[in-house]
């Protein structure tokens, strides 16, 4: 047995009797990996120490005086890559567990305009299909509601606790809008079957901008004499306490959008989807709107964009200085997530830097949510949010995550791919 093999079996033992969703109190010492700090930064002999789920400790180990005797592990990480723990946008992961079976999609309401619907308790905690996605570094999501033009509320939840309780990492983010459509399509999706106009744009939009100017009003009153649900969860979008999130593609509604979140003084908006987001830069700039990309693993919207066009999109907005990150929404994309460190990989083969992908999806992400004192990099005092990987976590080929931490506690990694995997493997004897 190496000394490698006894120290995990070591780890394994020691977090044992640490409760799924409670901070850990023993101190880990990670020593001599790579280091991906998440802001740019990279460290190659690092030193990477925490305790009660904080980290304590960033630095080069070859520059400073260490003292292992001060913490209860030292795992040697020779060799491996370390990252901060990956962070999945505009996810309905946790809302949605057989697409096909109604009783289990749990991401929309009846109605058309329900910011009272609260993504948070609905989150299943026991869906087979958080294990998978975690298994690839995905380590914290925004659950987020769809439909309708005003979906519902999102909240941050971790991928680790017995119920929506212990995995609220921030609760209520943001409210969810989709922007009208003016036209769409009779096909399975957006590039397929008959286009036809939105007969119900104008009347639509209508209904938004009665909406918005009642709840505006309902904001500036300090004791309403009769609470209402659905303004009063609209009430910390216009004190800027939460994002707006439109839902938006094309540049010509991505400026509505703009124009309309101006109109009643919307303090923090940002853009969801965003094809097209590039050629609107300077109105994004300008207003300060940060944006999140759908799945960049696609083809264009139009049949006249360059094939890759999504894949260039992200080095575009860089360029721009626009603060962006990734998503994986679309068909498929609760198992799909997990491929989501992939698509900064492809970005990454198309104008960004490897940092600047990781940052895409970790930094950037916690920026645009709101989380960014607390987690989206490895900084004193962060969450201990974090896994340390044989390869490239980027690299489909090379990606193969060894441990992961939530705020400390090691998380399990095994799923039910797995079993089957080990099980037919057994099977057939394969070596």
């Amino acid at each position: 047995m190496t000394s490698i093999t006894k120290k995990i079996i070591f780890i394994l033992i020691l977090f044992i009797h640490i409760g799924v969703g409670y901070t850990q109190n023993k101190s880990i010492l990670i020593l001599n990996g790579t280091a991906h700090i998440g802001n740019g930064d990279v460290i190659e002999n690092s030193a990477i120490g925490f305790k009660d789920g904080k980290l304590i400790l960033i630095a080069d180990a070859t520059k400073i005086r260490l003292n292992k005797s001060e913490y209860d592990t030292v795992f040697n990480a020779y060799g491996k890559q370390i990252y901060p723990g990956i962070i999945a946008p505009n996810s309905s992961l946790g809302l949605v567990e057989i697409g096909e079976v109604r009783a289990t999609r749990d991401e929309e309401e009846v109605g058309s305009i329900n910011p009272n619907a609260r993504a948070l308790i609905a989150y299943n905690t026991d869906s087979k299909i958080i294990p998978t996605v975690r298994t690839n570094g995905v380590l914290l999501v925004q659950c987020t509601p769809r439909s309708g033009l005003i979906s519902g509320t999102s909240s941050i939840m971790m991928l680790n606790g017995w119920n929506w309780e212990d995995a609220a990492y921030k609760i209520e983010d943001g409210v969810h809008m989709n922007w009208p459509q003016l036209q769409f399509t009779s096909g399975d999706d957006d590039r397929s079957g008959e286009t036809k106009k939105n007969e119900q744009y104008e009347k639509q939009l209508q209904s938004l901008t009665d909406f918005f100017t009642s709840a505006q009003a309902y904001s500036k009153t300090d004791k309403p004499a009769k609470t209402d649900l659905k303004l009063d969860a609209m009430k910390n979008i216009f004190l800027g306490k939460e994002n707006l999130y439109i839902h938006v593609d094309g540049s010509k509604r991505i400026l509505e959008a703009i124009t309309f979140a101006k109109r009643f003084s919307i303090p923090h908006m940002v853009v969801v989807g965003g094809d097209e987001a590039y050629t609107v830069a300077d109105a994004l700039k300008e207003n300060n709107i940060p944006v999140i990309l759908s799945r960049i693993h696609a083809l264009p919207a139009r049949a006249e964009d360059d094939v890759d066009l999504p894949y260039k999109q992200p080095a575009l907005l860089q360029k721009a200085g626009i603060l962006f990150c990734l998503s994986y929404e679309g068909p498929m994309e609760q198992m799909g997530e997990r491929n989501l460190p992939f698509t900064a990989g492809t970005a990454a083969a198309y104008g960004l830097t490897k940092e600047e992908a990781l940052m895409s999806i970790t930094l950037n992400s916690a920026k645009i949510l709101g989380i960014d004192s607390t987690t989206g990099s490895l900084e004193e005092g962060k969450d201990a949010t974090l896994f340390v990987s044989t390869g490239d976590a980027l690299d489909m080929k090379s990606n193969n995550v060894e441990f992961a931490f939530i705020k400390g506690n090691l998380i399990d990694l095994n799923n039910n791919q797995k079993a089957l995997y080990e099980k037919y493997k057994e099977k057939y004897q394969i070596k």
